[in-house]
Order: structure tokens, then C-alpha cells, then sequence
């Protein structure tokens, strides 16, 4: 561990230091950010009557859109001057949602980054290339400053440029990789079709530490056997911190969340009740130690639940399943709700299919019409027409029989979904577009 005091920390005690972290945060929010006191005051809600973690359910939510309207720096509860750097979300479907970090949020971050690390494995011994974007992104400079921080050496090369990133794999003798699932992958592909110049297994490369979107199981094993490396699951979200909000650990059983820093509570995402731990809802998170931009019971929009074990790791951290969709990201086929996570669980348990693929949603008439795209591997696709026939027809009575619709496959040959060096575009809903 890299801090075992806190990352083994009996659970009672991390809830008394949550409830004193939670008073300063909720005073410090209402007294510097005028929309957390307008919107308290509305509530009827006062901090100096908070007392214990229960109290919390009568604090409203924070929503995505609420950071929107208080574009720029309106959620700021300090003055620009100690303000030290700035993040923001793309902003591509209306305002980008912007946070701050002070000098402290920052090694904040660096040491639950620093954390996920140590939990997959890493030592200052180690040479990590990140290959996360670097920029407004929080996923590069997050990584960046836990590595630093851990005291391993870091190679920023940011995201794409996947024949460069391979060669500094080899000739810089990089041990860990961090990047987006998706990418993992593509750059596994690369590799595969330029050997002998590129091959993973004449590397150093022990281990990924992949995030920012999205994968199932089944992704994560297609991954340790293509790259031959354990990979590891870390989480985050900009709004949050970044990256270091949770990981997994040697275990690959859970993500362990950083408790002493994050409050996290599971929802019904349509009512709002807290629901009770080891119930399947949406995640929503408190800061208990950020300074510059305190994010109280923000709705991530994230599906999993949490729960407590004995994990052989030793961390007594609570801990949170893989994330299995998005509220958000929620499809309404025909009246049946779908996750397209739901979708590449299906796919990546059929042999000849690859790990790309696309969801399509359009409207024909008054019903909803499903395409799915999915690339299959060179030998399947040069076999006689029949065989492919006969995938399509698997894929499509394996979506019907799991998720009750139905839906029209089209495979295509290897590399015709476009690729992307972050994170994957899976879904195409044209109905929003009409």
C-alpha cells in the first residue's frame, strides 16, 4: 500500500473522519459558493445542523447541468490566486463543466493516483508511459503527478501516435501503461499486424492501468492476452478530482474507493433514495477535502453498487463494482431499456468477433430500428458466406434472448470502425439528431 494508515484503516474510524471532513466541507461550500447556499437555503437545508453521515440525504443534489450554468468558475470556493491549475470537460453538447485545484487539491490527487498504482503493482522502480490525453483532459496529468509522487519515471507521451508509443515501449523499456481500454487494444492490433518490428512479449511491459471508459470482463481478458500484462481498472471523473477516485487491486475484485477523500453514496436513479449498500443503483459523490471547487452529492450518472469485504489486499476501503452503464448512456429500445455495455458483453463472448463495434439507433416509422456493427477477424470474414450468415444470426438470437430485442447485424471486415486514441465512440443514436 502507499499509505497503509488510511488504505487499511478500520471502517469505523474512516466514517468518523468522513463526518469531520464532511462539516468543514459543507460550511466551506455554503459560506464561498453561492449556488450551494442558494440552493441549501432552498432545501431548507443548514450545515451548522449536519451531524452525522445520515444528515447528508437532506443536501439536493449537484447535476452535470449545474456546473454548466456556473461556466466558468462560479463553483470556485477560493479566490483565482490560489487557484494553481484549471481542468475542464470538451463542452461539446453546451458549456464544458470546469474545475479548480488548489495547491493542496493537487497533491490530493497525486497521492490517491499514487495509490492506484502501488495497488497494481508499481514501485519507483517503474516506468510508466502514459497515454492518456494531456491538456484540459484530467486523465494524462492526473496519471502524470501520481507517478511522479510514487516516484516512478514517467514517459508523457500523451495520447495516439500508436507506432511511436510502441517503440518507446521497447527501447525505453516502459513497465506499466496508461490509457483508455480501447486504445489498449488498438495498439494490440497494431502490434500484431507489424511483427516482428513490434511484440509485446520481447517488452518489459507487466501491467495497464486502464480507464475513462467503459469495458466489460471479457475486454479486460482480451487485453492481458494480447499485451500479456495484468490490467488493472481505475476510476475517476473530472468533476470529482480526476482519475484516483477508485481502483482495483491485485484481486481484480472491485474497485477500492479512496474513503478518506470521497463520500460515495448509491441512488435509485429515478427516485433519488439512498439506496442501502450492495444494491445496484447510480453512484453519487461528496469531496470531503477539496479546497478550490467542493462537489457535494454529485450525480455521477455512473450504474453499480458498492459494498464491503475482506479483500486478501488488505484495504478495508469500501468498494464499487465495475461499472456496468450509465444512466445517461441508457438506450430506451422499444420500451426495454439497454446499456451498450450490455451489448459488448454479448459480443466479446462470441468467438470470431473483435472488439470493436458500433450501435446504431435510428427510427423507421414509429419503431426504433437497431444496427449493429461488428468487425470480426480476418479468417472469419475470408470463409464462405454462410459462415458469416450463421455469426450474424448467433449475435442476433444472443441480443434477443439476453436483453429481449431485436436488433440487425452487419459484420464487417477488420479495421473499418473508425478508430479512436481515446475513448471509443460505441453508440450512434440518429434519433436525437432529427
Amino acid at each position: 500500500m502507499f499509505n497503509k494508515e488510511y488504505e487499511s484503516m478500520h471502517p469505523s474510524k474512516i466514517k468518523a473522519i468522513q463526518t469531520e471532513r464532511l462539516k468543514w466541507t459543507l460550511k466551506h461550500a455554503y459560506n464561498n459558493v453561492p449556488h450551494y447556499k442558494k440552493a441549501f437555503d432552498k432545501a431548507g437545508f443548514n450545515p451548522d445542523r449536519f451531524s452525522s453521515l445520515d444528515d447528508l440525504k437532506y443536501v439536493p443534489f449537484l447535476m452535470k447541468q449545474d456546473m454548466r450554468d456556473n461556466y466558468p468558475f462560479g463553483l470556485f470556493a477560493v479566490p483565482m490566486e490560489k487557484v494553481v491549475r484549471v481542468h475542464s470537460s470538451s463542452g461539446t453538447t453546451g458549456n464544458a463543466t470546469v474545475v479548480g485545484y488548489t495547491k493542496s487539491d493537487i497533491e490530493v490527487w497525486a497521492e490517491v493516483v499514487a495509490r492506484v498504482l502501488v495497488a497494481a503493482g508499481g514501485t519507483e522502480k517503474d516506468i510508466i508511459q502514459v497515454a492518456y490525453g494531456y491538456g484540459l483532459f484530467t486523465g494524462g496529468l492526473g496519471l502524470h503527478y501520481g507517478a511522479e509522487k510514487l516516484g516512478a519515471t514517467v514517459v508523457p507521451i500523451s495520447g495516439g501516435n500508436t507506432e511511436r508509443q510502441l517503440m518507446l515501449i521497447k527501447d525505453f523499456g516502459t513497465t506499466i501503461l496508461a490509457c483508455t481500454p480501447s486504445y489498449a487494444v488498438n495498439m494490440a492490433d497494431y502490434a500484431e499486424k507489424n511483427k516482428p518490428d513490434y511484440d509485446f512479449k520481447s517488452t518489459r511491459l507487466k501491467a495497464g492501468i486502464f480507464g475513462a471508459e467503459p469495458s466489460t470482463e471479457n475486454m479486460r481478458k482480451m487485453i492481458e492476452t494480447k499485451i500479456g500484462i495484468d490490467a488493472y481498472d481505475i476510476y475517476g471523473l473530472s468533476e470529482v478530482i480526476g482519475p484516483g477516485v477508485s481502483c482495483e487491486c491485485s484481486e481484480k475484485n472491485g474497485l477500492h474507493i479512496f474513503e478518506d477523500h470521497f463520500y460515495v453514496e448509491v441512488i435509485d436513479p429515478e427516485t433519488g433514495e439512498v439506496l442501502p449498500e450492495g444494491e445496484q443503483g447510480e453512484i453519487v459523490y461528496t469531496s470531503l477535502t477539496k479546497e478550490a471547487c467542493p462537489v457535494i452529492r454529485y450525480r455521477s450518472r455512473d450504474i453499480t453498487r458498492i459494498y464491503r469485504d475482506s479483500c486478501k489486499c488488505g484495504r478495508t476501503l469500501v468498494k464499487m463494482e465495475k461499472v456496468t452503464g450509465r444512466s445517461d448512456d441508457m438506450l430506451i429500445i422499444r420500451g426495454v431499456n439497454v446499456f451498450p455495455m450490455q451489448i459488448e458483453s454479448i459480443l466479446m463472448g462470441i468467438e470470431g468477433t473483435e472488439p470493436h463495434y458500433q450501435i446504431i439507433v435510428d427510427r423507421k416509422g414509429a419503431l426504433d430500428d437497431v444496427e449493429i456493427m461488428v468487425e470480426v477477424n480476418e479468417k472469419v470474414f475470408s470463409d464462405k458466406l454462410g459462415v458469416l450468415t450463421a455469426l450474424e444470426d448467433r449475435i442476433k438470437d444472443r441480443i434477443r434472448s439476453a436483453l429481449g430485442i431485436s436488433v440487425r447485424v452487419k459484420l464487417v471486415e477488420p479495421s473499418t470502425i473508425q478508430r479512436s486514441d481515446g475513448k471509443a465512440k460505441r453508440v450512434i443514436d440518429k434519433r436525437t439528431l432529427t
